[in-house]
């Protein structure tokens, strides 16, 4: 079996440059475009964003703006942010063909399910965050609320606190992927992940520690997920790296690794 990539075209380093400057403002070009199809809707994408808060404000109360400009801005940058996440698809794929002519056959093979599958975990971490976590959050700050105190939170406020959570749930939601990379590229084995485990879980609440509120639910709700993500990257490195072997032990095309004979 030849270890030659697919494609293997030597160019030159501007050729790389101008491919690379192509594909960034394509990148950007997409993510512009997202946005102008999304910038009529700013409003509604913020007050759909802002629901599992405000379904859980005491009755009468409201979002408030504290700056001027913030009631046209904050929902601007929300919208802006969308189109990034939304665009992610477009940018891994123009990631994916800038790396793809170098990479071998039975790289590809693995890569692009690891490509997909990092796509679909991320957006799945922010659907579990929206739909899962926040209502539990902002039940219990509400049921927290001392007496005496209104709970009326700044639009820009509440924008950082939950695009601080999408990012750390879509990012822990990366977990098996990563794991299936390290196993695959030989940096550990699944014998030293297993070993590891109980650091692993103590790290996780850790992590969930520092990128949630100071409160148990929500800490609790960011490491569990990630452990038991990590435990499915396990799983899935553990298969990963038998099919690496088996293929490893199918015999050679000799006449591959043969120099060609000279002609007497």
């Amino acid at each position: 079996m030849s270890d030659i990539p697919e494609n293997d075209q030597p160019m030159p380093l501007v050729s790389h440059l101008t491919e690379l400057r192509t594909r960034l403002l394509r990148c950007v070009a997409a993510i512009f475009v997202i946005f102008a199809g999304l910038f009529a809707f700013t409003q509604q994408i913020y007050t759909f964003v802002s629901t599992p808060l405000r379904q859980y404000l005491p009755e009468g109360a409201t979002m408030i703006a504290t700056d001027v400009s913030s009631p046209f801005l904050t929902p601007l940058k929300l919208t802006m942010m969308v189109s990034l996440f939304l665009a992610i698809p477009v940018i891994l794929h123009q990631i994916w063909g800038f790396i793809a002519p170098g990479l071998y056959k039975h790289e590809k093979r693995i890569a692009v399910p690891l490509l997909v599958s990092s796509i679909l975990l991320f957006y799945t971490g922010m659907a579990f965050a929206y739909f899962f976590v926040f209502p539990l959050i902002f039940k219990f700050f509400a049921a927290a609320t001392p007496a005496g105190v209104e709970m009326m939170t700044d639009i820009a406020s509440y924008l950082d606190f939950v695009m601080t959570l999408f990012f750390a749930f879509g990012v822990a939601f990366e977990i098996p992927v990563a794991v299936v990379l390290l196993v695959w590229i030989g940096v550990v084995n699944v014998a030293y992940l297993k070993k590891i485990r109980p650091y692993v879980i103590i790290g996780c609440f850790v992590v969930g520690m520092i990128l949630t509120p100071p409160d148990i639910f929500s800490q609790t709700l960011l490491a569990v997920p990630m452990w038991l993500l990590f435990e499915i990257g396990i799983l899935f490195g553990g298969l990963v790296r038998k099919r690496r072997e088996d293929a490893d032990d199918q015999p050679v095309d000799d006449h591959n690794d043969q120099p060609p004979a000279t002609q007497a």
